[in-house]
Parts: C-alpha cells; structure tokens; sequence
C-alpha cells in the first residue's frame, strides 16, 4: 500500500474522509492486536496507517475550518 498524496485526500467528499477516518482507525487496532499476539508481519503499516489518518484528520479540520468561515 503506497502512501496516499495529500491532492488525493483532499478530492474526497466529507463523507468519505469520515468513511476512511473509520477504516484506518480499525486498520490500527487490528495491528495493535496483532503486535500483541506477535501475529504481526508487516510492521511498516504501522507507519503507513499513521500518516494516511494524519492526513484524513488534517483534511477534515480544514475542510471543517472552511466551511465555518464562510
């Protein structure tokens, strides 16, 4: 999975950011739970994951910020 561009994020719709927001999130549990059960096998999807919902979340507050001042 090739790290999302930021131009592409931000092409989403409100309710797809949310939709994704969620998606990762779970993404992170399961390899939080898969660390602990030293299931885990590709340990670089942590980082991955991380910087894919920093992006959403980032997104998302402008998105919110924008819509606020107008």
């Amino acid at each position: 999975m090739a790290r999302p561009e930021i131009a592409e994020v931000r092409k989403l719709s409100g309710d797809q950011i949310l939709e994704q927001i969620d998606a990762t999130r779970r993404e992170l549990f399961d390899l939080r739970f898969q660390r602990a059960t030293r299931r885990l096998e590709q340990p670089h999807r942590f980082k991955q994951a991380r910087i894919k919902l920093a992006q959403l979340l980032t997104v998302r507050g402008e998105q919110q910020s924008s819509s606020s001042a107008s």
